[in-house]
């Protein structure tokens, strides 16, 4: 690939849109662990909660009734509902997230995934890029987003790709979204090659969004054709790898992808060599893909 033009552009493109989040923010600490992430705004109206919370200039901190995951979990159902009624969050997706003080660590509660930036908490998630191997090199599938999706409608996204819900696995997540966005079948995607992982940390409309998005290549014959079955995509296309570089490096128009998809696309074609160690881009891109996910406490 040429490291000219295209490169250049994506990577101001995702400087850009990838942008670490500016001023100050109150964590949310369980068990002396910032958990959670606020702006000054969001964290007052949940200081308006007197019976969940306890906040200050510093941070905010659950009630000492609400010692157990399940309790807490239980209040904050409540909390995300209100915000929700109040229009302060995207749409419902009645489906949670686990959070814990570390990748792995024992759950300190669960949370609506409608909710989740707006508490700024750290949430996972799985990709799959989906590759071709041609006689003229290596393709790649991309999917247009419904225009009915509560999170970036009608973009161009990764073939597959969602967030990792409570009590589920990566495994079991990429086998899930692979069927239901792209129609491929269960043994196919358990070929699907881990990647390693990318991270998000950005300040969004919603609120923080705090994101390891654990990546995958997923070889597929020449003759497949995604089809999705659950409405969340409209639109497959097969482009060759320079052409998703172009696509993800586009700020405006009718093929713009995701900021995470072309996070992944970025670290798909630096993991192929296509983006080479020698291009004068190719540090500034790498190091998009690991942001640091801790934000400016407040002083």
């Amino acid at each position: 690939m040429d490291t000219g033009v295209i490169v250049a552009a994506l990577r101001e493109r995702l400087e850009s849109v990838l942008a670490s989040p500016r001023g100050c923010y109150r964590p949310l600490v369980v068990d002396a662990e910032a958990v959670g992430w606020l702006d000054d705004r969001r964290a007052r109206r949940l200081a308006g909660f007197t019976d969940v919370f306890r906040a200050d200039e510093r941070q905010l901190s659950f009630v000492p009734a609400l010692a157990t995951p399940a309790q807490r979990t239980l209040d904050l159902e409540r909390v995300a509902r209100t915000l929700a009624r109040e229009g302060l969050l995207t749409a419902w997706r009645n489906e949670h997230y686990t959070v814990a003080a570390k990748p792995g660590g024992p759950a300190l509660f669960e949370i609506e995934r409608a909710a989740a930036r707006y508490f700024g908490v750290h949430t996972f998630a799985a990709h799959v890029n989906g590759l071709v191997r041609a006689a003229n090199g290596m393709r790649m599938w991309l999917a247009r987003r419904s225009p009915r999706k509560a999170i970036d409608p009608g973009l161009l996204d990764n073939l597959v790709g969602g967030g990792i819900a409570a009590e589920s696995s990566v495994e079991a997540t990429l086998v899930k979204e692979a069927w239901e966005e792209a129609g491929i079948a269960a043994a196919v995607a358990g070929t699907a090659q881990s990647g390693g992982a990318v991270h998000v940390c950005r300040a969004q409309p919603d609120g923080l969004q705090r994101e390891t998005i654990l990546v995958h290549d997923l070889w597929l014959d020449a003759d497949f054709v995604p089809a999705c079955q659950d409405g969340e995509a409209v639109d497959h296309r097969l482009v060759a790898l320079v052409e998703a570089a172009k696509l993800a490096a586009n700020r405006d128009g009718p093929d713009v992808v995701t900021a995470d998809a072309s996070l992944v696309i970025v670290d798909c074609l630096i993991r192929h060599g296509l983006i080479s160690a020698d291009s004068p881009d190719f540090v500034a891109l790498s190091a998009l893909r690991y942001p640091a996910l801790e934000v400016a406490a407040s002083s």
